[in-house]
């Protein structure tokens, strides 16, 4: 099963892949058309709610997600596309599915651009630590010969400049940001789900043979993803508000920014990108009857401040 699955060629080539990485980068200026200095200013104000966001992301999810790699004893390559998806940030529809659950939609604006940056760093570190520490996945670490530094630099050019870019016309341009903060946000957003559903398309043939073995680590990974910031919120006993936007935060996680990793820096190894691809589908599932439910339960409201 595993040469088979690793051997699979995903159909996904050169020009399709910087249409993605543009349009990764669209959304990410378009979600920091909303953010200000001042979300940034809010971490002084309220270090241990966004700390702790930050920490159930970066730190907790990692770890749990080792664990369940051990207990479940999945493929090598399998097994490196779990370790890749808990290494990257929250997801660019989290804000989205906060703001649809009536959940902190300040705090979940925060968090997306703290973590934003510190992905630059952490999403390399993560993959490269906790990848290296499990054998299966440290031998295919090994055989890639991945350079961290250069996933640095991917990272920082998708990610980091369009943030620090958009966040620059709203501090400069307050008004041309709002009017193009919405509908830019939606468009671009509605755009890379829509590269992401032809890929699939185009793979279904690939996708439909392995669904059943990748898609259950998928469920699984993604339910102990979300009731990791549910319990971790609960623990640190925070406002309602604030529990669905941690757990959200933490469930829901920035797939294509790991797929782009996959195809850039590992030739698209087959298992790896299936599970990332899979876990993109159902992030959208999960934190949509996510939002569903929660948005019709009235909430206690608590200010960021």
């Amino acid at each position: 099963m595993e040469q088979l699955i690793d051997n699979v060629h995903i159909n996904f080539d050169e020009e399709a892949l910087w249409t993605l990485n543009v349009a990764l980068a669209l959304v990410m200026f378009g979600i920091a058309l909303e953010i200000s200095i001042n979300d940034f200013k809010r971490l002084l104000r309220t270090p241990k709610l966004v700390l702790t966001g930050v920490a159930s992301q970066f730190l907790l999810l990692p770890i749990i997600t080792f664990v369940l790699v051990w207990i479940t004893e999945p493929l090598p390559s399998i097994a490196l596309g779990m370790f890749m998806v808990a290494a990257c940030p929250g997801g660019n529809v989290s804000n989205f599915f906060t703001h649809l659950s009536k959940g902190n939609a300040a705090l979940s604006v925060t968090l997306t651009a703290i973590a934003t940056l510190l992905a630059i760093f952490m999403t390399p570190f993560n993959l490269s630590f906790w990848g290296g520490l499990y054998a299966p996945t440290a031998s295919i670490l090994q055989q890639v010969s991945i350079s961290p530094l250069e996933m640095v630099k991917l990272v920082a050019l998708l990610l980091g400049i369009p943030l620090v870019l958009g966040m620059l016309v709203h501090h400069y341009r307050p008004k041309i940001a709002q009017k193009l903060a919405k509908g830019f946000k939606i468009g671009s957003l509605l755009f890379f789900v829509f590269l992401v559903f032809v890929a699939l398309f185009k793979n279904r043939d690939i996708f439909m043979e392995y669904v059943f073995y990748v898609f259950w680590l998928v469920v699984i990974h993604n339910l102990v993803a979300l009731l990791t910031g549910f319990s971790v919120a609960k623990l640190m006993r925070f406002s309602p508000e604030n529990v669905r936007c941690l757990t959200i935060e933490t469930g829901i996680q920035n797939s294509g920014l790991g797929l782009l990793l996959i195809f850039t820096f590992f030739d698209g190894l087959g298992g790896m990108a299936l599970l990332t691809a899979f876990w993109g589908i159902w992030h959208l599932v999960s934190g949509l009857a996510m939002g569903l439910i929660w948005g019709g339960r009235p909430v206690e409201k608590e200010e960021l401040v």
